[in-house]
């Protein structure tokens, strides 16, 4: 599996709790303007000193060192940063079906880092990624289906895509998954599930810390008693899921 880690950030529009602080209504994070999450290589990070190795292999096809490669010229590992280059190299390894490539290339479009700025190509890839359960792809998506990025807005297929991603452990995803049952956003308002998915995602995600303690504010004794009940539920859930199948 291909390592994950942080790029840019995606400015979300926010829906308010009444009495409550205004929430972000979706985050993806990255480094620099990107879209969402991005990837590595399966074996570690991209390093500079196998720069040359990933080159020979992507010439012969292989769709992992195709995504290295690409890696390598989108960040500035071991030669010079060339957003078109590591478009070129991410659109060969995710045209055989490589989701963390195609995951890389829809955050492109949806930056024009490399391309030209196109929402609906973004969407394309995302897509493309997420049906193959993907975790930052769906989560991405939904986002997309949240606030009418590329494709119309739709709530419930926003809080589809969330849901999926945050039972993979998806701490954004998860955090979003809150904000839609805090707010009845794609799904019956309900605040002890919210608060749930708050309390999941709030050892990785600040502001899922914030919303959970605003939140509990609001909830009876008996809610508070049966959140914490579902909370368990959901870490053993989310644990499971996103354990390796056994080989």
């Amino acid at each position: 599996m291909a390592t994950v880690f942080e790029l840019a950030v995606l400015d979300g529009k926010g829906v308010g709790f009444s009495a409550m602080k205004r929430f972000k209504s979706a985050v993806s994070k990255f480094i620099t303007g990107l879209f969402s999450t991005r990837a590595t290589a399966s074996k570690g990070a991209a390093v500079p000193g196998k720069f040359l190795e990933y080159e020979a292999k992507a010439e012969q096809g292989d769709a992992e060192a195709q995504f290295n490669l690409g890696f390598c010229y989108d960040d500035g590992r071991g030669v010079t940063k060339d957003a078109k280059e590591a478009v070129k190299w991410y659109r060969k390894a995710a045209e055989q079906n490589y989701a963390p490539a195609q995951f890389n290339l829809g955050y492109c479009y949806a930056n024009g880092q490399g391309v030209g700025k196109d929402k609906q190509e973004a969407v394309k890839w995302f897509r493309m990624a997420a049906e193959q359960n993907y975790a930052p792809a769906q989560s991405n998506l939904g986002y997309c289906y949240d606030n009418g990025r590329g494709v119309e807005k739709d709530a419930e297929e926003a809080t589809k895509w969330y849901r999926k991603a945050a039972e993979q452990g998806h701490p954004e995803a998860q955090s979003n998954l809150g904000y839609c049952y805090a707010n009845g956003q794609g799904v019956d308002e309900d605040i002890v599930e919210a608060y749930a998915w708050f309390s999941v995602a709030a050892k990785a995600d600040p502001d899922a810390a914030e919303s959970r303690d605003l939140l509990r504010k609001r909830l009876t004794p008996q809610q508070f008693t049966n959140a914490q009940k579902r909370m368990k539920q959901l870490r053993l859930q989310v644990s499971a899921k996103s354990k390796p199948p056994k080989s």
